[in-house]
């Protein structure tokens, strides 16, 4: 559903109005933070998709220009098999790997082509975590270009900031009327130094720090805060010591509900803590790593419904849905139970759906058997 800004953000849209209405996304309504009494009225539910990495190989540039039409590249039917599932969620967050802007630039140092922006609001997400190992591939100007092209497609954003003010600042969105805090930090940059010294470029996985402001961002009337981990091994669908160590520490905080995990590009289990959730893996939204047959190939979406519970927000067990990045061009996102749902599929493509679907819910079910499919 469509929301209005609550505030700024690490990294938010400072003085930039929050984005309008969606097809099938309601207007927002009053505000209500934890420690308040709702309205009669306030909804007693509220929907959250996220999906993983967003990485821009360049086999998908040429996705997007054979997509495209009048020389324009366009990345929206690369991202459409995924639209219904991300439109139907009240709030709808995606990772955003790697820096935007021109000339785009591949492995190792990354700089995506600014058109997947639109696409991605396009496709119904509403806001995009921003810090990663990638962050400072192009510098601060790829930060401040980045930030503006997101703002310029109407997406929030958290994890990278321009200011000082602004990385301290929580990104805290109005969902149907109640404020959701986004926050993002990583593991590292690749070696790299933080640009010209500005070390409050990016977050890092400080405990302390991430507890901070999700008490900021608590104290400021968000009576949902979620976090954004760019962590793990990557390539590993088990998640490292780092991750349990974390995870456990933060969802013991009563300011956190819930924690995004992403940067390995396979998908990872899910796990519950402290009555809470982590997700420690989505894989990856988009990526074209070239090996068909591996996990890398295969990512996850998953959806959490929140529960109103007096004046705080309990979150259900998570529902997900496996996807499939196909490798022939134009490359697609699947969904892989809607595919293998369509009369006809040829034996190969349903093998390689079963056997994404295999994988992933074996990986998500190590833990609990809790999430469920869509």
């Amino acid at each position: 559903m469509a929301f209005a800004v609550a505030g700024l953000g690490m990294s938010g849209c400072a003085d930039v109005p929050g984005p309008g209405g969606q097809a099938g996304k309601a207007p927002a309504g009053h505000n209500s933070g934890a420690g308040s009494q709702p309205p009669a009225d306030a909804p007693q539910e509220i929907s959250l998709v996220a999906t993983g990495d967003v990485l821009l190989h360049e086999r998908l540039w040429t996705t997007a220009r054979h997509d495209g039409s009048n020389g324009a590249w366009d990345f929206a039917p690369l991202l459409r098999g995924v639209k219904p599932l991300v439109q139907s969620a009240d709030l709808a967050v995606c990772h955003l790997e790697t820096p935007l802007g021109s000339p785009y630039s591949g492995y190792p140092l990354f700089q995506g082509p600014p058109q997947i922006a639109p696409a991605l609001k396009q496709t119904g997400y509403d806001a995009c975590t921003t810090a990663s190992n990638h962050s400072f591939d192009k510098g601060a100007a790829g930060i401040d270009r980045t930030l503006r092209t997101l703002e310029q497609a109407g997406l929030r954003h958290s994890g990278t900031a321009r200011t000082p003010r602004e990385a301290e600042t929580p990104t805290v969105v109005d969902v149907k009327g109640v404020k959701v805090a986004l926050l993002s930090y990583t593991y590292g940059f690749n070696g790299m130094p933080y640009p010209g010294g500005e070390t409050w470029r990016a977050g890092t996985l400080d405990p302390h720090r991430i507890k901070a402001m999700a008490r900021k961002a608590r104290d400021g009337g968000a009576g949902i805060v979620v976090v954004s981990a760019h962590w793990g091994d990557e390539y590993s669908a088990t998640p490292n010591q780092q991750q349990r160590t974390l995870a456990a520490e933060l969802l013991a905080d009563s300011n956190i509900d819930l924690i995004l995990g992403h940067h390995a590009h396979v998908v990872q289990p899910i796990q519950q803590l402290n009555g809470k959730w982590v997700v420690y893996g989505l894989g990856n939204l988009v990526a074209a790593h070239r090996t068909p047959a591996a996990r890398k190939a295969e990512g996850l979406l998953v959806r959490f419904t929140f529960h109103r519970d007096g004046d705080r927000w309990r979150a259900a067990a998570p529902q997900y849905a496996p996807l499939l990045v196909t490798d022939t061009l134009p490359v697609r996102v699947l969904d892989v139970r809607r595919e293998l749902a369509k009369p006809g599929v040829p034996a190969a493509t349903r093998s390689r759906l079963q056997l994404a679907e295999r994988r992933t819910t074996a990986t998500v079910q190590q833990f609990t058997s809790a999430p469920k499919t869509l």
